[in-house]
């Protein structure tokens, strides 16, 4: 009691953290003084010694990690706990979503989703000229912005070029904030190259959107999905009740045998104890919290429990994968040697197997399967690369890069993702960034997020930071819940020394793939 006491003590006394940022620590300590749920003595010591982590979701889970309402469906009943008819026109489609998304709860105390924006707004536009379209959406992002302060608020547009979606992008790059995250749906099929285009430009000015690959996200689910926080892609109408990570690093330097042995043994071993712990936590939230029976968006069937599963994530892959190479006597890194990435590849679809090979209860949005999830990485990772990633400082040439990791995107139907910093000479060329995102896809990538160098925007794993708002959080705090999690991620990992690409020329380009 004294420690919790110790703990609440320095919470409301701290002066960088707002009123809303202080009751989400006080819910966090007073969750952690809970049991955690049943699962074997083995496993709690590998969540102590973190070889194992379920990412601060805390002892008691009482709301899935990831919301993803059926906003579409809302929008066409009306939500009678909150006292909302169905929207008739544009006006009232916005008021009724800014009400219901203060009210979606996540991990973060900020809902993840706020649906497929364009989608959802365009049997509402009327006879509204353009220009009254941005004035009434240029307010409603500003609104989103001040009263969903946290980085990992996601919203998506796509495929389909349209008026909604453009002027999205427009004031992206003009009110230049942070919330919310952004991801543009591409399929070659459907979205046209202006679009991709306005993207491509956009980013240039806020770094976002990701440009995620519709034809092989939309085939890996059997309705509408939303990508969500960090890349995460996950079902409309459910999402997942947890996020549970393994450090690939910290179990290769327990292991002794030979590669081998460690994908018959040691890797087994702990998969299987992460899934134990995915288990016991999915259903303390179904049988003991009862969430799916209490809260009003499965009563009112916005959400359901049919379209929820759980989410295995993984990181530190280029360190198992080196160490891996060293004990067999080469000195091929991942990333960077065809030999170690082949390897990388060996491990990434065994882990597949495993999982795959789990019945898991409450998961039937993936036929009783977790997710396998590619995890971007958090503010405490100092040793370990995000998911799959080649280490940051180490990345190769764009082509290289692209042609090591694309060959496994396929494997994450719970989400993955590469980052790739351009020399801002690329602003010359934006032609090229087409040519690339698509052949990129081509190739088999899943996510396509990239930057610039010097951009005031600053991508930590999936979520953006802007280099003033990290000033003004050291000096005093931030109204941004994220950015003492962008914070320690600038100081730990170096986030911002990612190696720089440099594209030439559009035929260049063009002719690579």
């Amino acid at each position: 009691m004294e420690d919790f006491n110790k703990r609440a003590f320095q919470v409301i006394t701290d002066g960088n953290l707002d009123y809303r940022q202080k009751k989400h620590h006080l819910a966090y300590i007073a969750e952690s003084s809970q049991a955690y749920p049943e699962v074997s003595a083995e496993a709690k010591e590998a969540l102590e010694k973190k070889i194992i982590c379920d990412l601060f979701e805390g002892n008691a889970p009482y709301r899935p990690r990831y919301v993803l309402p059926d906003y579409a469906l809302a929008m066409k009943n009306g939500i009678d706990y909150l006292e909302l008819e169905a929207p008739k026109d544009f006006d009232e489609a916005i008021n009724f979503l800014s009400i219901l998304y203060v009210q979606v709860p996540s991990i973060t105390g900020y809902s993840v989703y706020l649906g497929n924006i364009d989608q959802l707004l365009l049997d509402y536009v009327g006879d509204l000229s353009e220009e009254e379209i941005y004035k009434k959406m240029k307010l409603f992002w500003r609104f989103i912005d001040r009263t969903l302060p946290d980085a990992f608020v996601h919203i998506n547009i796509g495929p389909e070029d349209n008026i909604i979606a453009r002027v999205i992008l427009r004031i992206e790059r003009e009110l230049k904030q942070v919330v919310p995250n952004l991801t543009l749906k591409y399929d070659p099929e459907i979205s046209s190259d202006e679009l991709l285009l306005e993207a491509t430009k956009t980013v240039f000015e806020v770094a976002k959107p990701h440009i995620a690959n519709h034809p092989m996200t939309a085939a890996d689910f059997k309705g509408n999905y939303g990508v969500v926080s960090c890349y995460n892609s996950l079902p409309e109408g459910g999402g997942s009740h947890t996020l549970v990570r393994l450090n690939l690093k910290k179990i290769c330097d327990l292991h002794q045998g030979d590669l081998q042995d460690f994908l018959s043994n040691t890797l087994k071993k702990y998969c299987i104890m992460t899934l134990d712990i995915i288990e016991a936590r999915s259903k303390y939230l179904v049988e003991t919290v009862n969430y799916y029976e209490t809260d009003f968006l499965a009563k009112e069937g916005i959400i359901s429990l049919e379209n929820f599963s759980a989410m295995f994530g993984f990181y530190g892959l280029a360190e198992c994968v080196n160490q891996l190479m060293k004990k067999s006597g080469s000195q091929s890194e991942y990333g960077k040697d065809e030999d170690a990435n082949q390897l990388g590849h060996l491990i990434l679809e065994e882990m597949k197997k495993i999982v795959d090979a789990r019945e898991l209860p409450y998961c039937e949005a993936n036929e009783g399967k977790a997710f396998f999830h590619s995890q971007s990485g958090i503010d405490i990772d100092i040793e370990e690369t995000a998911g799959a990633r080649v280490p940051i400082g180490s990345e190769p040439d764009i082509y290289s890069h692209i042609q090591a990791v694309a060959p496994h995107h396929h494997l994450f139907t719970g989400g993955i993702s590469d980052i790739f910093h351009f020399d801002d000479t690329i602003k010359r060329n934006p032609e090229a960034v087409l040519d690339i995102v698509k052949g990129a896809f081509k190739k088999g990538m899943r996510m396509f997020t990239f930057n610039l160098s010097d951009s005031e925007f600053i991508r930590i794993t999936g979520y953006l930071v802007r280099r003033s708002d990290l000033k003004e959080f050291r000096e005093e705090g931030s109204r941004y819940g994220s950015a003492l999690f962008a914070a320690n991620s600038m100081d730990n990992a170096n986030v911002d020394c990612r190696v720089s690409k440099r594209v030439l020329s559009h035929e260049q380009v063009a002719g690579k793939y």
